[in-house]
């Protein structure tokens, strides 16, 4: 066996398809098929269950790929290394960024990367934070934009800005005359959020039940989005938290929608860059980091 098969049998169990698999490979669909079988008679057990177009992985193969993704990832490491010796500053960085943030913040920090780091081009990945995190682990991801703090080990986690939540409600409200709204006006029964799966949608149950709402949150209407909140919100559906850079100088808002700021200071969640504690590009990190600080300045003020 070799590391391209290893790539290979990661590839097919991450996609579930050979064509998909073989695509992501840079190979023929019969090349990568063939090495995958030569390479299950010649460990004389099946990686996968074949049937018509479906590909499962089979119990003894999930333990393979296990292994098959730490050996990857070291071998990755390993060029990384090399890389890093001439110049940690040059080459893709393979990032990963929660979705409530992703579309807002890059707008700020694509342009400064390209002038102040032009030899360092992001590779994004937007997906939410568990898998993020766990794409840091396995090597997937060099680093990860998350708001929470991993709990996974190996990881080494920067703060790199606190984003305040506002909230938004329908024009005709009767809190839209205010200014400033205190948390414990907001209507549990009237707050729409995330769906299951995103941090925001924990950290906005979390600060509400510090102001004790989170009983009574109403979880019958869940979005997949911050756009969608803001729309049924703008319909009259009910209220939402957004974070600050979702609401940036410039961001054209629904009709019938309006943002007001919370008197709650500690209605904001924390924004974090993840990396591997033995990462050998750590200074490629760090530089991100310092440009992501740099390049929020006042859009969260």
């Amino acid at each position: 066996m070799n590391l391209r098969d290893l790539r290979y049998i990661v590839a097919l169990a991450e996609h579930g398809h050979f064509g998909k698999a073989a695509e992501a490979c840079h190979a023929s669909q019969p090349t990568l098929s063939g090495q995958i079988l030569k390479l299950e008679e010649e460990l004389g057990i099946a990686i996968f269950e074949r049937s018509g177009r479906s590909v499962k992985v089979t119990a003894a193969g999930a333990d393979i790929l296990a292994h098959a993704r730490r050996a990857i990832a070291e071998a990755d490491e390993i060029q990384a290394i090399a890389k890093a010796s001439r110049d940690p500053l040059a080459g893709p960085l393979n990032l990963g960024v929660i979705p409530t943030l992703c579309p807002y913040l890059m707008p700020f920090i694509l342009p400064r990367l390209a002038d102040e780091l032009p030899k360092m081009p992001l590779v994004l990945t937007e997906d939410l934070t568990e898998r993020l995190v766990d794409g840091v682990v396995t090597g997937r991801l060099d680093a990860a934009l998350i708001a929470s703090e991993p709990q996974a080990p190996g990881l080494v986690s920067d703060i790199l800005f606190d984003e305040v939540f506002q909230l938004a409600l329908p024009a005709n409200h009767r809190l839209a005359k205010q200014t400033a709204i205190a948390t414990k006006d907001i209507d549990p029964q009237s707050l729409l959020l995330l769906t299951d799966g995103h941090c925001l949608r924990d950290q906005a149950l979390t600060l509400c039940g510090a102001a004790g709402l989170s009983s009574e949150v109403r979880a019958d209407m869940r979005a997949a989005s911050l756009e969608t909140l803001m729309q049924m919100t703008a319909a009259g559906y009910g209220m939402t938290l957004i974070p600050a850079l979702a609401l940036a100088e410039g961001k054209v808002l629904p009709k019938n929608l309006v943002i007001r700021k919370l008197k709650d200071t500690a209605m904001k969640r924390q924004i974090r860059l993840v990396s591997r504690q033995k990462y050998p590009r750590a200074k490629a990190v760090e530089a991100l980091g310092r440009l992501v600080k740099a390049g929020v300045g006042s859009q969260i003020a």
